[in-house]
């Protein structure tokens, strides 16, 4: 367990603020009773010790460096003020978080929440997608006033434009009032499928464009001849050969990559870190020889960022770079659908049993029970799998 220190300087600067790192209490010295708390974990709070009609408590003024040090010297000293004349600013801001608007207690959730997401973009998603389809219609409402008929004509409109949106958006909303009900802002969630009772949605999603696996050869080799940056070109490659997600490749580091002396691919791998995979657990990846000799010609092209494969500019590949090559080369699939290429060459041209090629792709196979016992990812099985998917590649591209 870390222990805690404590500092009182005759004063806190921003600088110290935003560089202390180790844990412990941060005195100000400025006669309120603020200091910052940085805690073993790394969060980093404001927190003011006043005494109310003789009893201490401790204020929480917000976290650094969502709060900076002026305001949370503003806030304190009002506080102090407050006190003085008799008044107790626990109170008023229990009263005042008593009224909080729908907007202002989505973004209270949305703070409590975001340590919890592991994923920059669903942290982002969750209030990005709040402000644009919901805040319009009820950001400005009290909580406690919201109805389902409110949600209700949100999600619905949000429906006919982005299907898949407006069922997110119906959990994060249901989240906010979760928050409001806990803490006692409101006494119902109007969020729930029997409040909204919205009509079943029909529509069938559209599945990703592929190609067949007879015609993804060519299409390697047509990529390998065109003109494109020669990252772009190794990426939807080593895509094609491990049946990757488009993420997984762009975002690939050299730190998760296991490779083995000599030219063979004996045991090489890839290992796609729990955060980026889809399942949120680790995916390990077999490397065949060609995938090998793919990363060798990539690390000529390393430019210290870490990245596999860097875009032009130095920067991570962006997806729409991927779909655009293969699209402007006449094939008319998308990146993802090279996924489906691959299962179906497995279902139709090989005996490989299912669980050995959804383990490929990286899916949860049965229920909890079942993956609880049967923790296998096949790991061996998969290897020569892909290494004969390897082979039928290059055999189809032979004259």
């Amino acid at each position: 367990m870390v222990a805690l220190k404590s500092s009182k300087p005759s004063s806190l600067s921003a600088a110290f603020v935003n560089s202390i790192k180790e844990p412990g209490k941060y005195y100000d010295g400025k006669g309120t009773g603020l200091f910052l708390w940085v805690k073993p974990d790394g969060g980093r709070f404001w927190v003011q010790r006043v005494t109310i009609r003789g009893k201490r408590h401790d204020l929480g003024l917000g976290s650094s460096p969502v709060v900076s040090l002026s305001n949370a010297r503003d806030q304190a000293l009002e506080n102090k003020r407050v006190i003085r004349n008799g008044g107790d600013p626990i109170a008023n801001k229990r009263s005042a978080k008593s009224v909080l608007t729908f907007a202002e207690a989505a973004r209270e959730t949305h703070q409590e929440l975001s340590p919890t997401w592991k994923n920059p973009k669903d942290r982002a998603a969750f209030l990005k997608t709040l402000e644009t389809y919901i805040f319009p219609r009820v950001g400005n409402k009290p909580i406690h006033e919201v109805t389902s008929a409110d949600i209700r004509q949100a999600i619905l409109a949000v429906r006919n434009k982005a299907p898949s949106v407006a069922k997110k958006l119906i959990f994060r909303v249901s989240f906010v009032f979760k928050w409001g009900i806990a803490e006692g802002l409101c006494s119902q969630n109007p969020a729930t499928a029997e409040a909204l009772a919205l009509p079943r949605d029909t529509r069938k999603s559209v599945p990703r464009k592929s190609l067949h696996y007879s015609k993804v050869a060519e299409c390697v080799e047509t990529i390998h001849a065109s003109e494109a940056w020669q990252s772009t070109k190794l990426a939807l490659e080593f895509l094609i050969l491990t049946a990757s997600r488009s993420a997984e490749v762009r975002l690939a580091q050299w730190g998760e990559i296991e490779l083995p002396g000599g030219d063979t691919a004996t045991c090489a791998t890839w290992t796609v870190p729990a955060e980026r995979a889809k399942q949120k657990r680790p995916h390990r990846v077999p490397l065949t020889t060609r995938a090998v000799e793919i990363l060798r010609a990539a690390k000529t092209l390393d430019n210290g960022s870490g990245f596999i494969f860097p875009s032009i500019r130095g920067r991570t590949l962006s997806d729409m770079t991927l779909s655009k090559l293969v699209k402007e080369l006449g094939y008319d699939a998308d990146v993802h659908g090279f996924r489906t290429s691959f299962r179906t060459w497995v279902q139709e041209q090989t005996e490989y049993p299912r669980e050995v090629a959804e383990a490929a792709l990286g899916h949860k196979l049965g229920d909890a029970a079942e993956q609880a016992y049967a923790r296998s990812d096949y790991y061996e099985k998969r290897r020569q799998m892909m290494e004969d998917w390897a082979n039928y590649l290059s055999t189809e591209t032979q004259p």
